[in-house]
């Protein structure tokens, strides 16, 4: 097994009340080993909602059991789907909730699995009131599905920051991330994801929303998650983004008050 940094796998490590993360073990995604992290949230009526299931170990099921039903199961953009199938054969009883073009793009990897609703920009019913939900827009490619778990203010993301820790990663893959722009220095959204949004105004509205829902934390899929400051850390990551909206709010502001 690879070692990413993030020992120990595939158990549950608490973020706040009711939620925890899981460290994965690496996938290779073209061709670069990528550390992965699941996150567990126990709704309010005691059912486990799995956003990115990672790796199902047997010890990984007995931690769960603990704390209650697997009910819900969350594959929330196109490429992060790769062990539904497993947690769904483990939990039948389990929902799987995927965002659009997750079933699509698993076929063409030659994945079947049973995808029971799609996500949508409204939360769900059986977690409406506990977790806020939104597609990011902007991309026709890459439509990730965000959530914030409203009793922690914690943000749950998956690729639309990565935050790489390069002392983690293999020597012969720092420079790749550090060209790409994705190092902890400065996490952000990968550039062949970033190309994929042409409609740049609706990915900046969108930001701007989740920006709007102050979250306390930001859970990541891939590298470091941000403990604190998640406002500043979104601000940071989308700088270019929304740059030259800032510019126009200064601008007006400073007309303001010369008024």
């Amino acid at each position: 097994m690879t070692i990413t940094g993030y020992e120990p796998l595939n158990t549950l490590k608490p973020v706040a009340k009711d939620i925890w993360l899981i460290d994965g073990p690496a996938l290779r995604f073209m061709g670069l080993p990528f550390s992965t992290r699941a996150t567990v949230v126990r709704l309010e009526n005691g059912d486990l909602w799995v956003h990115s299931p990672t790796k199902l170990t047997d010890a990984l099921a007995e931690e769960l059991k603990v704390y209650g039903p697997v009910r819900h199961l969350i594959a929330p953009n196109w490429i992060h789907y790769a062990h539904l199938g497993d947690w769904q054969e483990a939990y039948p009883e389990a929902v799987a909730w995927v965002a659009p073009g997750v079933v699509e793009r698993a076929a063409k990897k030659g994945l079947e699995f049973c995808a029971d609703h799609d996500l949508g920009d409204e939360p769900e019913t059986p977690w409406a009131g506990q977790l806020r939900q939104m597609i990011v827009k902007g991309s026709k490619i890459h439509r990730e599905v965000v959530f914030l778990h409203q009793a922690s203010d914690t943000l749950i993301l998956t690729d639309l920051i990565e935050s790489f820790e390069t002392a983690k990663l293999p020597v012969w893959m720092r420079p790749l991330v550090w060209i790409a722009g994705i190092d902890d220095s400065d996490g952000k959204m990968p550039p062949d994801m970033r190309w994929s949004f042409r409609d740049k105004k609706a990915l900046a509205d969108s930001v701007e929303e989740i920006i709007s829902w102050r979250p306390k934390r930001i859970i990541l899929a891939h590298g470091r998650w941000y403990k604190h400051s998640a406002v500043a850390e979104l601000e940071r990551a989308f700088e270019r983004l929304l740059r030259d909206r800032n510019w126009e709010r200064a601008l007006k502001a400073v007309d303001a008050n010369k008024r």
